[in-house]
């Protein structure tokens, strides 16, 4: 499998929505550290040693190498979802060039933004093995508890359209060379109380799933 074509719906309160394809991320974030605000912002990222010694974000380092002078990693992502208002969601693509071997990255429809060199990764020469989608959030428990920060809108996932985040029509492309939707995910939350993830598939939306919450809570120390 080496692509993908999700489309992930954003919020004020996004700290990262991500597509993982093994040592590859590409997204957006929310990092006051790295950018100086709370603002959603468009990122990639990569390891070759899964994060042992190399990668960095955006363009910090040597690696990721950007074609596109129209489209800014790092830049903040605009317009937002609201919360039982208005909902939008862009489109991130991932795939391998079968003759070179560059991993290629696009943003939108059909805008090219740059790709990660063949020679970065050993493992990524042939192809990928597993691809993931999902959030994160940084939880260092200071003084003992759980981190406040928020997944997503902030809001469980049965909430729902209009409240939770989501990622929609996820597919791959299979050794056919043939692009099929991603189904039978397994989904995976750490801590229900504190964020989750509900999955299904339509034919408007193929597989999808919803995800966030709010982080600490009664429910979730």
């Amino acid at each position: 499998m080496s692509l993908v074509f999700p489309r992930f719906g954003f919020f004020p309160g996004l700290s990262m929505a991500l597509i993982s394809i093994a040592s590859k991320l590409a997204g957006s974030q929310v990092s006051p550290e790295l950018y100086g605000d709370s603002r959603p912002r468009l990122f990639t990222y990569w390891t070759s040693d899964a994060y042992q010694a190399t990668g960095c974000y955006n363009l910090l380092c040597s690696g990721f190498v950007q074609t596109n002078s129209r489209i800014a990693i790092g830049a903040a992502i605009s317009p937002l979802s609201a919360f039982e208002g208005s909902q939008f969601d862009v489109t991130i693509v991932i795939w391998k060039d079968p003759k070179l071997g560059n991993w290629w990255m696009g943003f939108g429809e059909n805008t090219l933004v740059g790709y990660w060199p063949a020679e970065l990764f050993t493992h990524l020469a042939d192809r990928a093995t597993m691809v993931e989608w999902g959030g994160e959030v940084v939880n260092s428990r200071a003084n003992g508890e759980h981190t406040s920060t928020q997944m997503g809108s902030g809001h469980f996932a049965e909430d729902g359209f209009g409240k939770a985040s989501y990622f929609r029509n996820l597919e791959i492309v299979d050794s056919d060379n043939s692009l099929i939707s991603a189904r039978d995910i397994s989904t995976l939350a750490e801590n229900t109380n504190c964020y989750n993830i509900k999955s299904s598939s339509n034919t408007q939306w193929g597989t999808y799933f919803y995800y966030g919450g709010p982080g600490r809570n009664p429910q979730c120390q």
